[in-house]
């Protein structure tokens, strides 16, 4: 359990952390796409504060991978 501490704070973790956010984010799509074509607005505002909090969640990550110095080309 030693070193399951620490996956979290991972470069490795947090990648995959960014994976599984970025993945639930198609469920959100979908729950967006179905309460436009039922024109049910409440699931609709769901869907967006739902991805508002995906979006804020993976760029905390990316704060993150900044701050374990990733010298990843995409991240600058």
């Amino acid at each position: 359990m030693t070193k399951a501490k620490g996956f979290k704070k991972s470069k490795t973790g947090t990648y995959l952390s960014i994976g599984t956010t970025a993945f639930g984010a198609i469920s959100v799509l979908k729950q967006a796409k179905k309460a436009r074509y039922e024109h049910d607005t409440l699931r609709l505002v769901d869907a967006v504060v739902s991805a508002a909090a995906i979006a804020t969640g993976v760029a905390l990550l990316f704060r993150e991978l900044k701050r374990l110095g990733d010298d990843d080309v995409l991240l600058g």
